[in-house]
This record gives structure tokens, C-alpha cells and sequence, in this order.
């Protein structure tokens, strides 16, 4: 899948995102896919999603993270971890309450600290 790359560093699996804009329905539908892949067929259980790149999110993938998380909280060991969201984002995560389920650190290192 294009804007996106995807690696290991230690037990974390690093999802960087390469577009500012999360918002097209017909790039969703196979980006959640490949997340939802992560955890049900890869049996990833430690997600950081680093939002570096991204200003703008969609009420569709807000479903993909939140779908995100209920997978892996029913997973032992197992945790999502939003990083380097920027200030329009964190405020739009602040106004959804998402801030309040989501788990944010500021930076990639602080994410994949247990």
C-alpha cells in the first residue's frame, strides 16, 4: 500500500503515514485493510501509528482507530500508541474525546517504551 510504511523496531510495529490528509473514502477502504491485517493475520500486538505527516484525519478512519483499539484491547499484552500528532490533530482528538481512550506520545522513542 502507498503512503505508508510499515516496520518493526524491537516488539513495536511502526506505521508511519507519508499523506498530510487521511480523508479519501477509496484510499481508506484499503488502508484500514492493511491495519486491521496487522493485528488479525500478523499478529501484531504493539502498534505505534506515527501521524508526523498527517493534518487531517476523516470521521472514517476515527472508525479505523477505535477499531484498532478494540481489536488489541482484547489481546493480552497488547497496546496502540498514537505519536507526533501535531497541533490541529491533537485538537480535533481533544474535541472527539479521543484523547481520553487514545493512548498519545509526543515521539516515535517514547511510544515504544514500556
Amino acid at each position: 500500500m502507498e503512503g505508508l510504511l510499515i516496520q518493526e523496531i524491537g516488539d513495536y510495529t511502526i506505521v508511519e503515514f507519508y499523506d498530510s490528509s487521511l480523508m479519501d473514502p477509496t484510499q481508506l477502504d484499503p488502508l484500514g485493510k492493511r491495519l486491521y491485517r496487522l493485528i488479525d493475520e500478523e499478529d501484531r500486538r504493539k502498534i505505534v501509528l506515527d501521524f508526523g505527516r498527517v493534518q487531517y484525519i476523516s470521521s472514517q478512519f476515527i472508525g479505523i482507530l477505535l477499531a484498532m483499539n478494540k481489536k488489541l484491547s482484547e489481546l493480552p499484552r497488547s497496546r496502540l500508541v498514537l505519536c507526533n500528532v501535531g497541533p490541529r490533530l491533537a485538537e480535533l482528538l481533544k474535541i472527539t474525546r479521543l484523547d481520553k481512550i487514545l493512548t498519545i506520545k509526543p515521539t516515535q522513542s517514547e511510544a515504544t517504551r514500556d
